[in-house]
């Protein structure tokens, strides 16, 4: 069977009160249309169809993509007449329609409701809810087959207590669609191309309806304000929390806990409260992550300790290392096994050899650590004069005394030493003692200033 999805993105969302598109407001650092498109790519469909409409512009600026077809909708008419605008690019023998704004789905249940669809018969997702308000309703007849969809506005009293609701998700066989979108009708309270109408023409041409449901009533909320939006952040992070915990991690307060992003995880993981995941995240097993930290796209080997409020971002943590609290490992940055960053550390682009240290206060960036290299306090590799960066290259196991400055291109040999205070702008030869501090003058009869009074 080939599929062809349409994506439904035209709306302007004006409860949202932004002037960002509505699809493009973020769920869990994606956009909702994102997140839909991500959905819709795991089927492997032949062809993505994604028609806009408001902020058509930004909306395709964002999310462009080889495997996506932007379609103009110049006016909203209608969810009938927004996939009538993507006919001319199907040509598959199933047509699976999403919205832009529902981020949610489950791809387990599309797939469910995709396998419901052959030349007699299309799929159609529905929802029971125990408050059904603003969704269309599902018309049953006496043998509990469908028989139409009744959109809210025009529901009769009787139809409005119906609880099962219209998501209005639906796999159909292409080759009845362009038949069903010229026989649709704007004879509405709403004046629009309602593509649930096709429910009641496909019953008339003698089709059956089958019927799936979502797992969750979550899969198919959409959101038209903030409220609902944060509704969808807060399910989404439950169930990712739940994913986590089902493969071997520990949530200290799953309430407390986000993920932006794809995070694979190892066993016997432990992570404390308020940590966000961000873009591609692996760990491995027995890591363990203290409170308040951002870990964006980072990889934490096998037993590394990220302790609190520390911030990493595009770094390797290797096996048994450990950094914080308030660590802030930039891009580039690798920690071999066993290397220590302390306390108000900062690395950019810096590899740390294996067991070497950097305790606190110090900025190493555009550096090459050796293994077992002591880094005293205060030191930072003096890597920009401006306008270009040099590479700073210290051996294996060179001492760094305290507050000092290596001015790059600089490159110290394995066993070297730096005594403390000073500042390092020629090469030093392994084992070497190199001082590179002005001669201290002690001057007897100096007086202090003294603040001046005013007047």
């Amino acid at each position: 069977m080939s599929l062809d999805i349409v994506i439904l993105a035209a709306g302007q969302g004006t409860r949202m009160r932004s002037a960002l598109p509505k699809v493009l407001h973020p769920v869990a650092g994606n956009s909702m249309l994102g997140h839909v498109i991500h959905s819709a790519r795991q089927l492997q469909p032949q062809g993505i169809h994604v028609v806009i409409g408001h902020g058509a512009e930004r909306v395709r600026e964002r999310l462009a993509a080889d495997d996506l077809n932007f379609v103009m909708q110049d006016k909203q008419l209608g969810t009938g007449h927004a996939v009538a605008q993507a006919l001319p690019a199907i040509s598959a023998d199933t047509v699976l329609v999403l919205y832009g704004d529902v981020p949610l789905i489950e791809v387990e249940t599309l797939e469910r409701l995709l396998g419901k669809v052959n030349d007699q018969q299309l799929g159609l997702l529905t929802v029971t809810l125990d408050d059904p308000t603003g969704y269309g309703r599902i018309v049953r007849d006496d043998e509990g087959q469908v028989t139409a969809i009744v959109e809210h506005k025009d529901a009769s009293e009787a139809q409005k207590a119906i609880k099962e609701g219209n998501t209005g998700i639906l796999a159909l066989p292409a080759a009845r669609l362009a038949e069903w979108m010229g026989r649709l009708s704007n004879n509405n309270a709403q004046g629009e191309y309602y593509l649930t109408d096709v429910i009641a023409m496909a019953v008339s041409d003698g089709l059956a309806i089958a019927t799936e449901q979502p797992y969750h009533p979550m899969e198919v909320q959409g959101a038209n304000d903030r409220r609902q939006l944060a509704e969808l952040e807060r399910h989404y992070q439950f169930r990712e929390a739940g994913r986590l915990m089902a493969q071997g991690v520990t949530l200290r307060d799953p309430a407390r806990f986000d993920v932006r992003g794809q995070v694979t995880v190892g066993r016997d993981v432990l992570i404390d409260i308020n940590v966000i995941l961000e873009g591609t995240v692996i760990i491995e097993d027995n890591v363990q992550i203290g409170p308040n930290c951002v870990i964006k796209d980072t990889t934490l080997r096998t037993g590394a300790v990220v302790k609190a409020n520390s911030h990493l971002d595009g770094a390797v943590m290797g096996e048994g290392s450990d950094a914080g609290p308030f660590a802030r490992l930039r891009p580039g940055t690798v920690l071999d096994a066993k290397a220590h960053v302390g306390n108000f550390v900062e690395l950019k682009n810096a590899h740390l050899g294996e067991g070497a240290k950097a305790g606190h206060l110090t900025y190493l960036g555009d550096a090459e650590i050796g293994a077992r290299t002591n880094i005293g306090a205060g030191t930072i590799t003096c890597n920009y004069d401006g306008a270009n960066k040099f590479r700073t290259v210290l051996g294996e196991d060179v001492f760094i005394g305290s507050n000092s400055s290596l001015v790059a291109p600089v490159e110290i040999g394995s066993g070297a030493t730096t005594g403390a205070g000073s500042t390092i702008t020629q090469n030093v030869d392994a084992a070497q003692l190199a001082v590179g501090r002005a001669r201290q003058r002690n001057i007897d009869g100096w007086k202090r200033p003294e603040k001046i009074k005013k007047s």
